[in-house]
């Protein structure tokens, strides 16, 4: 089967013969393409200028695999900023590639139900010790194995030099050579397929990356705009003058990659940082797009990060269908587990740090927790809008995930800071509870590898992105000291991304392989008891029977009418409550003796029991093997 997406910008191969090129240039006067052969034979052929900004040619004797650039006025060269595939990385040729030359075997597959969504978050780069995408693939049966539904790529576009988180992307179409070719990643996507796992992937429409952006040179004032400004410098323009190609260039990104490469969803970065005061913006345009542009039948899944907690994105219609987005990540549910298992109370932290267990609560039964109060973090501002009647799968919920390990400032994972049955007792709330679970690669194991911020830039660039990252921590108190500061692993060192790499032989010690058999029974009990239960869920749908300190006790009604409940103490101390008639149904208790302990009134430290009405069926997934 072929999967194309049609697009008006780069090439397009004709299967009778021939390629035509287009580039968006509105600021250059001559547009040349230049096909190469070798650095020494290059041939220039003039494209032809049509209106608004357009340029094109069609040549006959150009095929899939030929190496293009485009020449602006006579001087600069530049690659396609809409290229398939640069094997040379940001700067060098862009490659003609046939779509149709790989043959999708995976005609049946239309996705799962979003309630069926259990998603893993990893680099492509660090996962394996091959850091490609065949080294995924070689992982896939190991990951369905543990329970996980949906695997989570980090941002996959082209960026500078080797290593790189992937947010500093600057040619969207192309997957970074350096993880395989386009045809590589569509085979993981089909394989992953095969074992019933979805693939999502992060995708950044927020800014361009600060190396091998070239399209400031010839169409700077269609693309960026000062009207709005971003942590990166200028926004990118999506509601001025000459909008409208630069909309339809992300938007078609998106298509691309849910119709080319087949893909189940996409978590769009930081939308926060996306300015647009157009109706409807891109975010609605976008959902609304790929909604219509996508083969009917098809589960497609469009989730969002977004630190402004608008809900406004997530509503449902009159069936319970998502409007425009299907979930958010909810960065306050992590911050307010951060804060009851580290004592953290720095940075935006110190938002939670009052009662952590009321703002954990108000996360479980509500989604959001900041819904429209004053952030003392954003100096007093209002944060977020009421997400109460929207149902609980419209958040993903984490202890960990690639920002809030990799942002530290060694990379440290929550193995370090918290002890074992106080991480345990909070993933147990989490990957029970009734919002859409997110595990960070090598978490399930109890990873002990950190994941410090890494990248590859050119000489000059590298030397500022050193010194930001060792300012960025001058204020903290921990690194007052000059010696401490200047331990912060330096970007772009190449020892510094080889920490992240994953040791898949941890599995074989105990402690890491009882990790794994946790994390297994309690998704193995999501799969048996929990998704289809999901279905048809509503908002307001939890009821908080009780908090007390940093106890709690929280009861759901699901979409089928049954009840869950979970009694749960993330402190180091015993609590006491009165006992309430409890569910029939012991679901999951962790530590052993818990459940039994409520009978006399008390809630063991770091500890977790859920309960339901219904008798629970025991998990049956296979063994998860590295």
């Amino acid at each position: 089967m072929r999967r194309e997406q049609r697009m008006p910008f780069g090439t397009q191969w004709h299967e009778g013969g021939g390629v035509r090129f287009r580039l968006y240039a509105p600021d250059a006067g001559r547009v040349e393409l230049c096909l190469e052969v070798s650095q020494e034979r290059r041939s220039f052929t003039d494209m032809k200028a049509l209106s608004n900004g357009w340029h094109e040619i069609f040549l006959e004797e150009a095929s899939p695999g030929d190496l293009y650039r485009f020449r602006i006025n006579g001087d600069l060269l530049v690659p396609d900023p809409a290229s398939r595939f640069q094997p040379a990385d940001v700067h060098g040729p862009s490659e003609v590639i046939d779509p149709g030359a790989f043959q999708w075997e995976d005609v049946r597959w239309k996705g799962r139900p979003w309630e069926e969504v259990v998603l893993y978050e990893l680099h492509v780069g660090t996962f394996t010790e091959k850091g490609s995408f065949e080294g995924v693939c070689e992982k896939l049966d190991y990951l369905a194995g543990l329970g996980i539904t949906a695997v989570e790529l980090m941002p996959l576009s082209d960026f500078p030099g080797k290593r790189n988180w992937g947010y500093d992307g600057v040619l969207p179409f192309a997957p970074d050579s350096v993880y395989g070719r386009p045809e590589d990643l569509k085979r993981l996507v089909q394989e992953a397929h095969m074992r019933g796992l979805m693939v999502f992937l992060d995708v950044v429409y927020n800014h361009f990356g600060p190396e091998g952006n070239y399209l400031h040179t010839y169409a700077q004032k269609a693309f960026f705009t000062d009207r709005h400004e971003t942590p990166w410098g200028a926004a990118i323009n999506f509601d001025g003058p000459g909008s409208d190609p630069v909309r339809e260039f992300f938007i078609h990104n998106a298509l691309y990659w849910i119709n080319e490469y087949h893909m189940d969803g996409l978590r769009l970065d930081a939308v926060h940082a996306i300015a647009d005061d157009s109706r409807p913006d891109i975010l609605q345009e976008l959902a609304q797009r790929v909604r219509e542009e996508t083969e009917p039948g098809r589960h497609v899944h469009l989730v969002l990060e977004n630190d402004d907690n608008g809900a406004r994105y997530l509503e449902r219609d009159d069936r319970g269908k998502p409007v425009y987005y299907v979930a958010q990540w909810n960065d306050d549910i992590h911050h307010a587990f951060h804060v009851l298992l580290t004592g953290e109370k720095e940075g935006y932290y110190a938002d939670y740090a009052p009662r952590p267990a009321d703002h954990l609560v108000r996360c479980l039964v509500d989604g959001f927790d900041y819904q429209g109060e004053p952030s003392g973090h954003r100096g007093g501002a209002r944060r977020g809008e009421p997400s109460g009647h929207l149902p609980l799968t419209a958040f993903v919920s984490f202890v960990q995930n690639h920002d809030q390990v990799g942002n530290r400032a060694f990379g440290d994972r929550l193995g370090k800071l918290a002890h074992a049955q106080a991480i345990g007792a909070a993933v147990a709330v989490m990957l029970l509870a009734p919002s859409i679970p997110l595990l960070f690669m090598g978490e399930e194991y109890g990873c002990s590898n950190p994941f410090p911020f890494f990248c590859h830039f050119g000489p000059e660039l590298a030397a500022k992105v050193t010194d930001g990252r060792r300012n960025e921590f001058a204020s903290f108190p921990a690194f007052q000291d000059p010696q401490t500061l200047g331990n912060i692993p330096d970007p772009n060192a190449r020892e510094t991304f080889e920490q992240a790499v994953l040791n898949w032989q941890d599995i074989t010690v105990p402690e890491h392989g009882e990790w794994l058999a946790f994390y297994q029974r309690l998704l193995g009990l999501r799969h048996r008891n929990v998704f289809h239960r999901l279905k048809n869920l509503q908002g307001n749908s939890g009821r908080v029977l009780m908090v007390e300190d940093t106890a709690f006790r929280i009861q759901w009604t699901l979409g089928d009418g049954s009840t869950m409940e979970v009694l749960s103490n993330l402190g180091d101390e015993t609590r006491e409550f009165s006992p309430r008639s409890f569910s029939q149904h012991l679901l999951f208790e962790t530590p052993q003796g818990a459940a039994q302990a409520h009978s006399k009134g008390w809630i063991p430290p770091w500890s977790t029991v859920w309960r339901s009405s219904f008798r629970p069926e025991p998990p049956t997934l296979p063994h998860a093997k590295a």
